[in-house]
């Protein structure tokens, strides 16, 4: 008996175990397959005009699809691997247009349109977009309303293994007052600028990442030539190698820190009563102000006089920007704060904040390294409707917080963005079976540390990409790093201009162009608001490059020749239009010469006819070198073509000069 209850028990569990062996396997085949799509290919979508495209992505595998498009039907099976292509018929601009795909599920997409994409790619300068603008540019972002205009904005992403397919999210939008917010500044103005003129849709991939250098966004092919950057890319394929970085990072201990007095003590407290702080004038740096190389937190606390009439609206208040991390507060209040020391601080008070009289202002800023404080040459005020309350002068200080010594010892790290190929592997790799009108770059920051280098990785960047689209002339536009930095008024050496060099070194290539911006940047600002002259230069070069417009003046004197003539050097100039001339009717400016010695000092500027300019100095008797902008900075630059676009820095003494001259003749 007993034998006969365990035998059916075994054969229970012989039929469970079956039964549960099938469910896996059933779970494993997807009941309903789903045909997916790039995240590319989908509604408000720009398909590139006038060439043979493909509509690609995954399914079953043997999967049968069928595309149905414009009145046609398009068929084709998924391989072994579930993936599949339909090639599509080239197509001319326009909008409106819907296809519809099916397999053993349907994917409808809606308002495709057929233009022109640019993908548009490289650090902060190209990531920065029109929120961050909106106050430089407010009549552009009510007036954008340009639905033939489409932004797709691909996310942070990095990948060291290899190529990556697909991003995880990413959506199509067209431009609208609402949703150029979210675009590129400088992408969306060329695209604007470029609409304009030709009146067909115009897509932008906006792939960037602010603060990373141009090894990233180099394919593994791009490296051939860099035997060290291909030893470092094997290297990072290995994932114990990588981990190993992740086990380092965990196992820091967390520092022991004082505590912050100020929290402990509320001093955004209003009803907390001020006792030994310090007159502090901002904007400016506390290391200047009697703060000897402090890394810490500081407070800073203003009492300021409200009119009755604010009370009760919204009021907007502007502290500039700040260095580095800051909370502000209002009456005891926080009403915001922001973590790094980039973005412009603009805090909106809530109504009903405000009092009339007495109200109390506190910043509560902590700074880790180099100088801390209120960037000068901000706007530093609050306003409601059209009246403003200026919030520079005398506030008081107070130290919270003394951070030790050592506090930001470096522990090893592998920081992802920064390595090679990782950029192009996650951001770029995904965009390659899509067909592209051409490229915008705008990059080179985080490259000034060792410009040298990018002098060959800038044109390895070029040749890879092309080559990844299989085309060796698809347009490559370069924005020129702008003046940044302190003004130094003697001649100097500068990395920024050994950078700039080598961005124009790439216009050795064919059908390459660089965007001199050296009269639009700011010199506390990294990240300058003038997006939009630098969109259309941009666009002034794909115009002449990409549109057949030849007529297009799209670059600045451009050095042709030289010589000299006794104590005197005279310099011929191409690209001049109906000639050169100084914008502020005053001698050029920043042109130095030197001789044998190399070393520089000023030369008197004249300018002779339509496209020569004569350098002279008293210091100088025998020229033999020219140097015109090399600096860092070299603020209220004023030479000029007719069509209002500023000469790039040069020099004579280097590569530049060659690589310069060639621009004007391909």
């Amino acid at each position: 008996m007993n034998y006969i209850i365990l035998n059916k028990i075994g054969l229970f569990r012989m039929k469970i175990s079956k039964l549960l062996t099938l469910f896996l396997f059933c779970a494993a085949i997807p009941l309903h397959a789903q045909i997916r799509l790039p995240k590319l290919i989908s509604d408000h979508m720009v398909l590139q005009r006038d060439q043979p495209l493909k509509i690609w992505g995954w399914a079953s595998p043997k999967e049968k699809i069928t595309l149905q498009f414009d009145r046609k039907t398009f068929k084709t099976t998924a391989t072994a691997a579930g993936k599949w292509e339909i090639a599509l018929p080239a197509h001319s601009a326009g909008t409106g247009y819907s296809m519809v795909l099916k397999g053993r599920s349907e994917i409808r997409i809606t308002d495709i349109a057929f233009g022109d994409v640019w993908l548009c790619s490289g650090q902060s300068n190209m990531v920065i977009n029109m929120e961050r603008v909106k106050e430089r540019f407010p009549a552009d972002i009510t007036s954008a309303s340009y639905p033939e205009i489409r932004n797709f904005f691909v996310p942070t992403l990095t990948s060291l293994g290899g190529p990556a397919e697909d991003f995880p999210k990413g959506e199509w939008k067209t431009a609208s007052p609402e949703n150029v917010l979210t675009f590129g500044a400088v992408a969306y103005f060329f695209a604007r600028e470029i609409y304009e003129k030709h009146k067909v849709p115009i897509g932008i991939i906006n792939s960037s990442v602010g603060g990373t250098p141009i090894e990233a966004w180099i394919g593994e092919g791009g490296f051939k030539d860099f035997e060290n950057i291909r030893q470092t890319i094997a290297q990072n394929k290995d994932t114990s190698y990588v981990n190993a970085f992740a086990r380092i990072v965990t196992a820091v201990p967390q520092e022991r820190t004082v505590a912050d007095a100020g929290r402990a003590e509320h001093w955004e407290s209003d009803a907390y009563q001020p006792k030994g702080w310090r007159n502090f004038n901002i904007p400016g740096y506390w290391e200047d102000q009697g703060l000897k190389a402090l890394d810490g937190v500081v407070w800073f606390r203003k009492t300021i006089e409200v009119p009755q009439n604010w009370v009760g609206k919204p009021v907007k208040l502007y502290m500039g920007r700040i260095v580095d991390a800051d909370e502000m507060y209002v009456n005891g209040k926080k009403i915001g704060n922001i973590t790094y020391q980039y973005p412009p601080r603009r805090y909106e008070i809530p109504s009903g904040l405000l009092k009339a009289g007495r109200n109390t202002f506190v910043v509560r800023v902590t700074n880790s390294s180099d100088k801390g404080g209120f960037v000068p040459d901000k706007p530093y005020f609050m306003t409601t409707g059209s009246d403003t309350i200026d919030l520079k002068g005398t506030w008081q200080y107070k130290v919270g917080e003394v951070f030790p010594p050592g506090r930001n010892t470096a522990t090893p790290r592998l920081v992802h963005q920064n390595q090679p190929t990782a950029l192009y592997n996650a951001m770029i790799a995904p965009v390659l079976p899509l067909k592209i009108k051409g490229f915008l770059w705008y990059q080179g920051e985080s490259n000034t540390g060792n410009p040298e280098p990018y002098n060959a990785l800038l044109p390895a960047l070029i040749k890879d990409w092309r080559a990844h689209w299989h085309d060796d002339h698809l347009p490559f536009l370069v924005a020129q790093l702008p003046n940044f930095q302190d003004i130094d008024y003697t001649p100097a050496e500068s990395n920024i201009a050994l950078l700039r060099e080598a961005q124009n070194k790439a216009l050795t290539l064919p059908n390459t162009a660089v965007a001199v911006t050296i009269d639009l940047g700011e010199w506390n600002d990294i990240h300058p608001l003038n997006k939009k002259d630098i969109g259309k230069r941009l666009a002034l070069a794909a115009r002449n490059l990409a549109y057949g417009e030849k007529d297009v003046i799209y670059y600045g004197p451009v050095l042709k020749s030289y010589s000299t003539e006794n104590e005197k050097i005279i310099l011929t100039f191409d690209h001049v239009g109906d000639g050169i001339f100084s914008s502020d009717s005053e001698t050029l400016r920043w042109f130095a010469v030197a001789g044998d010695d190399r070393k520089f000092y000023w030369a008197e500027a004249e300018i002779l006819g339509k496209d020569r300019v004569a350098l002279r100095s008293g210091q100088v008797t025998s020229p033999k070198y020219v140097r015109y902008a090399w600096q860092d900075n070299p603020e209220g630059v004023n030479f000029y073509n007719s069509a209002g676009l500023p000469a790039s820095p040069f020099r004579t003494d280097g590569q530049g000069a060659e690589a310069i001259q060639s621009h004007s003749t391909h």
